[in-house]
Formats: structure tokens, C-alpha cells, sequence
């Protein structure tokens, strides 16, 4: 009896190392909400695990509010740090509120301290033996009266591409792909991808809610799927365990 405990225990034992963390760091469009059952906002992160199977885990460290820089100077990012481990992921989407120049606390300059900011990201991920994915922020949906989307996000998308080319980290272009999807829903439409209701349409709400930033379920899980369908195009080796592990 004692022996079948001890191989039971043993097989649990390989079944847990054998688990992958993919790590999520970014702002409240990668977020987990509270009260998701009755929250119409969610994190297209916060939505990423079921797309994947058991043997990665997802740990959605993506927090509200969180530009590159308050992120590491709250300590956010070096707890993570700390629990890396070889083969591990690290996904990596700021820029919504490193562009908050009224905020001190966040603000970056784009060319500067936020390039070097994703810069020890990915040193720091490597340091450890983890693979550092680098993405563009998703876009708003901010159509003009022409029906033209408009961008918002200003220089921190192109610093997010340069900083992928010159480390040869891998990259998904998030802006781009989002602004294909904001396009293909239309000005009026889109509207189903972001959080805009009447008051009283939705219990959550007791004023109107008009959000071009933030992500219904909807908006997020499309954009978890358009995640996963960047992972299956990769083709370098050490992307292959989450490939194989995607469902």
C-alpha cells in the first residue's frame, strides 16, 4: 500500500513540474475583474485559459490603472521575478497609461524610460530562462465622423515594435490586429466589443456607460482568440510548448 502512495505521489509530483506558467503583465485591458459573473468588463487575459490546456497555467498579473513604470516601482514586476522559471512565458502589453503625462506616477517618456522598461522586461525574463512575449496595446475603438478609426496610443506601439527587432523577442502586433477587428465591426457595431449601456440596460450600471477602452466579454475573448491564432503562426522552437498545449 505503501509503495502504491509513494508512486501516486511520485507521478503528481512530475505531472506538477511539468506545468508551464505563462505570465501576463500589462494594464486593465489584460486585467481580471471582480464579480465576473455579473461584471460586463473583463480582461482579454482573464479569458485566456480556457483556450489552453491543463499543462500551462495562466497567472493574469495584468493590474488596473498600471503604466511600466508603477508597475515595477510597486514591486509587481519583481515578484514575479523572483517565481520565473526556465520555460515559463511572459506576456508583456503596457502603453495605455504610460501615456498619462498629467500622472507622474505613470507617465513615460516613450523613447526612454518606457523602452527600457520593456527592455528589462525581457532581459530580466531571459535571465531566468523564461521567453518573453512582447505586444502593441490594443486599440480603442475612436472612429471619427467619417468612419475612420483613429489612432491614440502615439509613439508607444512603435517603441514596442523597435525593442521586439532589435532583442529578437517575440512579438504580436496587438494594435494592428485590433484595429482589423474594430474596422471589421464598423463604427456602430464595434460598440458590442467595449462596455456602452443604457442606464438601467445592465444592473452593473445605474448611469449610461459609454467605454472605448475597456472590454466586454465579448471584445476580450475575440481578442484572446486573436492571440492564440499569433502563437499557432509562430515558427521557432521555444514556442512550441505552448502550441502544442493550445486546445
Amino acid at each position: 500500500m505503501k509503495k502504491y502512495l509513494l508512486l501516486a505521489l511520485l507521478i503528481s509530483t512530475v505531472s506538477f513540474a511539468q506545468k508551464t506558467t505563462l505570465y501576463t503583465i500589462g494594464d486593465s485591458t489584460m486585467a481580471n475583474k471582480k464579480d465576473p459573473d455579473k461584471n460586463p468588463e473583463h480582461g482579454w487575459a482573464q479569458v485566456l485559459q480556457p483556450f489552453f490546456k491543463d499543462d500551462i497555467v495562466v497567472v493574469n498579473k495584468a493590474v488596473n490603472g498600471r503604466s511600466t513604470k508603477s508597475f515595477i516601482n510597486e514591486k509587481r514586476w519583481d515578484s514575479i521575478y523572483k517565481k520565473l522559471k526556465k520555460g515559463d512565458y511572459v506576456f508583456i502589453e503596457f502603453g495605455h497609461n504610460d501615456e498619462k503625462i498629467e500622472d507622474s506616477t505613470r507617465y513615460t517618456n516613450p523613447h526612454t524610460s518606457y523602452r527600457y522598461n520593456l527592455i528589462r522586461f525581457v532581459k530580466e525574463s531571459r535571465e531566468k530562462g523564461a521567453i518573453p512575449i512582447l505586444l502593441t496595446s490594443i486599440a480603442r475603438r475612436n472612429f471619427n465622423e467619417k468612419g475612420v478609426l483613429v489612432p491614440t496610443h502615439g509613439d508607444y506601439p512603435l517603441e514596442t515594435r523597435l525593442v521586439a527587432q532589435e532583442y529578437k523577442v517575440f512579438f504580436i502586433d496587438l494594435e494592428y490586429y485590433t484595429e482589423l477587428l474594430e474596422q471589421s465591426y464598423g463604427p456602430e457595431e464595434s460598440k458590442q466589443l467595449h462596455l456602452h449601456f443604457k442606464a438601467g440596460e445592465n444592473a452593473y450600471y445605474d448611469k449610461d456607460k459609454a467605454d472605448d477602452t475597456h472590454l466586454s466579454l465579448k471584445g476580450a475573448t475575440e481578442i484572446a482568440q486573436i492571440v492564440i491564432n499569433q502563437i499557432k503562426e509562430q515558427k521557432d522552437s521555444s514556442m512550441k510548448r505552448l502550441q502544442k498545449a493550445i486546445k
